[in-house]
C-alpha cells in the first residue's frame, strides 16, 4: 500500500520555469539531495500520485513533484512538447540546487521524459529511476494486443478508445469518459468502480495538450539508438501485468543503459509503485544507498 499522506497536508507552490507557472508539492529538507518525479498522462496527469508514493523516501531526499505546463495546476502554456517540458525539467532543477544534481524518477509518460532528460542533460542526473515506461512508441502496438487479451476486465473499454489515447481525443471530455472506461484495466487487484468514478471527476483532463504531445511531432519518439548515453546509474522497475507498458519495454531499456538494474515485480500492474509501495520503495532506498 502507498504512504497515507494526504495532499491537503502539504500545501501547494508555484514557480515561474520558462514562462510557464508550474504547480508542485516538496517534503523533505532543503538541504538534502533533489529527488525529482516525472508523472504519467500526457494532458491528464498529475503530480499527486507519485508525491503521495514517493514520500516516504523523504527523510533521505527533498520530494519535488510538478505539474508539467498543460497538465494539472500549471499554466496552460504553449508549447506541449517533449523538448521544451525536458527544458522546464532542468530549470526547476536549477531553482532548487543549482548545478547539483538530482535523483530524476519518472514513470509511465513520465518515464519517456526522464530518458529524455538523461541523455540531454547528463550532468543534471545523480540517479535514473524509471517505472512502467517504454523506450519508444512502439509500445503501444504491444499494448493494443493486450488490451484484446483483457478486454473483458473492461466491458466499457474498445481497442478504439485506446487508440484515442495514443492518437487523439475530440475534447476534454470525450477523453474523461475513455480514460474512466479503460480505468479496470489498470488494477491489478480489485477494481473499484466507485473510486474510479471518483478519480475521473476530480482528474482535470486537458485534450489540447495530450493532442499536441501525441501530433507526428512528438508521438514517434525513440530512444533506443540513444540508450547507451545514459550514464547515471538507473534502476528500472515494472509490474509484470503492466499492460500499457509491459516488462518486455523495460527489458529492451535495462539492454540499452550499461550497469543498469532492472527489478520486475510479480502481481503488479501499471502502478506498481502504489500497488507494492513497500516492495519499491525498499528497492528504490537500497539503489540509492548502493549506487
Amino acid at each position: 500500500m502507498a504512504t497515507s499522506i494526504s495532499l491537503q497536508d502539504i500545501p501547494l507552490s508555484y514557480v515561474e520555469i520558462n514562462g510557464a507557472r508550474l504547480a508542485y508539492r516538496t517534503i523533505g529538507d532543503p538541504s538534502l539531495p533533489l529527488f525529482i518525479t516525472l508523472h504519467g498522462g500526457r494532458g491528464f496527469g498529475s503530480h499527486g500520485s507519485d508525491f503521495r508514493a514517493y514520500a516516504p523516501l523523504s527523510n533521505h531526499y527533498r520530494i519535488v513533484s510538478p505539474d508539467y505546463r498543460g497538465h494539472g495546476l500549471s499554466s496552460f502554456t504553449p508549447p506541449f512538447t517533449f523538448a521544451q517540458i525536458v527544458e522546464d525539467i532542468d530549470a526547476l532543477r536549477k531553482h532548487f540546487v543549482g548545478e547539483a544534481r538530482a535523483v530524476i524518477c519518472g514513470g509511465s509518460f513520465g518515464g519517456y521524459l526522464a530518458q529524455q532528460y538523461a541523455i540531454t542533460f547528463p550532468d543534471g542526473v545523480s540517479h535514473l529511476i524509471l517505472r512502467g515506461t517504454a523506450p519508444s512508441h512502439e509500445h503501444e502496438a504491444e499494448a493494443l494486443e493486450i488490451l484484446q487479451q483483457r478486454l473483458e476486465r473492461a466491458p466499457m473499454a474498445s481497442t478504439s478508445m485506446l487508440a484515442k489515447v495514443f492518437g487523439a481525443f475530440k475534447d476534454d471530455d470525450e477523453m474523461r469518459l475513455v480514460m474512466f472506461a479503460l480505468g479496470p484495466l489498470y488494477a491489478e487487484s480489485t477494481y473499484d468502480p466507485d473510486q474510479g468514478l471518483e478519480s475521473a471527476r476530480k482528474t482535470i483532463y486537458r485534450a489540447e495538450s495530450h493532442n499536441a504531445l501525441y501530433s507526428e511531432e512528438e508521438k514517434y519518439f525513440d530512444y533506443r539508438p540513444r540508450l547507451r548515453e545514459i550514464t547515471a546509474p538507473t534502476l528500472i522497475v515494472v509490474g509484470d501485468k503492466d499492460w500499457i507498458c509491459p516488462p518486455s519495454q523495460s527489458e529492451i531499456i535495462h539492454k540499452g543503459v550499461s550497469g543498469s538494474e532492472l527489478l520486475v515485480v510479480p502481481g503488479a500492474n501499471h502502478s506498481v509503485h502504489h500497488e507494492k509501495n513497500e516492495l519499491v520503495i525498499a528497492a528504490i532506498r537500497d539503489f540509492l544507498g548502493r549506487r
